[in-house]
Parts: structure tokens; sequence; C-alpha cells
């Protein structure tokens, strides 16, 4: 029987709200509790991972700058990028840090297959991408045997800001995504493959997507 997992749909929250549920849901974990799917956009951002060099901000101009916990350099995002928190027992699962970092990149080489883009993930830097340019990027933080943070899923959004930082600590780095290369493409295409691709990967079930409601994470 496969486990059940609980998947919540965000919709657009600000970067520091969401940033502060993840690490008071894990602060209350316990060995029963499911692991937790979360959909969710961001308003224009850029963030910063806890080793993170400043250095790596170029011109964030008008966009703020947040620092996060999670792991990497720096990354930008915003509405049309679909992000995905993996919130997940790794003890219980008996799974590590880097291997869940494998799964979700197979996640998303398995997804944009789908659209039949070829992808591929590189060694030394966590991620995909396509030829040579990235188009999503992947940070963790493990806290209590935990994981928080995830992946951001380049889809229909605007590339000009990653300009102004070199991203994920690589200068000249260039950025896609998949309106680019299959035209016309939306979160609303995507969002249904890449749950189902991640869902089979976890042998995980879900019955329903649950709406979120900031305030139960006071």
């Amino acid at each position: 029987m496969l486990e059940h997992l609980i998947v919540r749909q965000l919709g657009l929250q600000p970067y520091e709200r969401v940033f502060l549920a993840m690490h008071r849901f894990n602060d209350k974990r316990n060995a029963i509790i499911p692991d937790e799917v979360w959909l969710v956009q961001h308003p224009n951002v850029f963030t910063l991972g806890h080793a993170g060099k400043i250095e790596h901000i170029l011109d964030p101009g008008d966009i703020p700058v947040i620092q996060s916990d999670r792991g990497g350099q720096v990354t930008f995002h915003s509405p049309g990028q679909q992000i995905m928190y993996v919130l997940v027992n790794l003890r219980r699962r008996q799974l590590s840090g880097r291997n869940l970092i494998k799964l979700l990149e197979h996640t998303i080489v398995n997804t944009l297959s789908h659209f039949s883009i070829i992808a591929d993930t590189l060694t030394d830097a966590p991620g995909v991408y396509v030829e040579t340019k990235k188009i999503c990027s992947l940070g963790l933080r493990i806290l209590k045997g935990c994981s928080l943070h995830g992946l951001a899923l380049n889809v229909a959004m605007d590339l000009l800001p990653f300009l102004r930082i070199n991203p994920c600590g690589y200068p000249g780095l260039q950025m896609t995504q998949v309106s680019d290369i299959v035209p016309g493409t939306g979160i609303d295409d995507v969002l249904p493959v890449l749950l189902k691709e991640y869902l089979q990967l976890m042998k995980v079930s879900v019955s329903e997507i649950y709406h979120w409601d900031p305030n139960h994470y006071n």
C-alpha cells in the first residue's frame, strides 16, 4: 500500500510567509505526521542560500533580496515559475538529502520529457539543464531529519532579472524556461505532470489537493 502524502496549493505567496510557515511546520513534526508538498509561486524576489555570497548579486535594483537557509547561492523567483517545496521525513523514508536531490532532478527530467524537452543534470551543479542553459534550480535544508525547500522550475516567467545576478553562483550562466522551448506552455500545463512524476518516484499516493491557510502556522 502506498504511503499517503498531503499536497497543498498555496497560489501566489510572499517568500517570507512561506519560509516561516515551513519552519513552523517542521518544528511540530513527529514520526507520524505525513509528508507534504507545497505548490507555490512567489512575487519577484532574489533569495540567497545560507552560504551564499553577496557578490553574486550584481544589481538587484528594486527587487528585494532575502536571506534563506536553503543550500546553494542566489536565485530569482517570480510568477510563472513553479516552485515545489518538499517537506519529507528523510529518517522515516531512510533517504539521504543527496538522494532526494537526485529524485527531484529525475522528477524534472521526466516532466520535461512529457513536453519533448531533452534535459539532463550535471555532476557538480545541482539542477536541471537544457543543453547549457539551466531550467530548474534546487536547494534543500535538512533539519531534524526532515527536508525543507525544494525546486523551482522556470515555466513562463520574466527571465531578465537573472541577468542581475550570477545564477546559482555561476557568472554568465544562461537560464531558459519551458515556454521558450514549447511556446504557449504555462503553469497549468506543467503542474499536473510535475506532481504526477514526483508522486510516482516517491511511491506515494494523494487523495486530493488542499488549500493552504498561513494562519495555521502561527
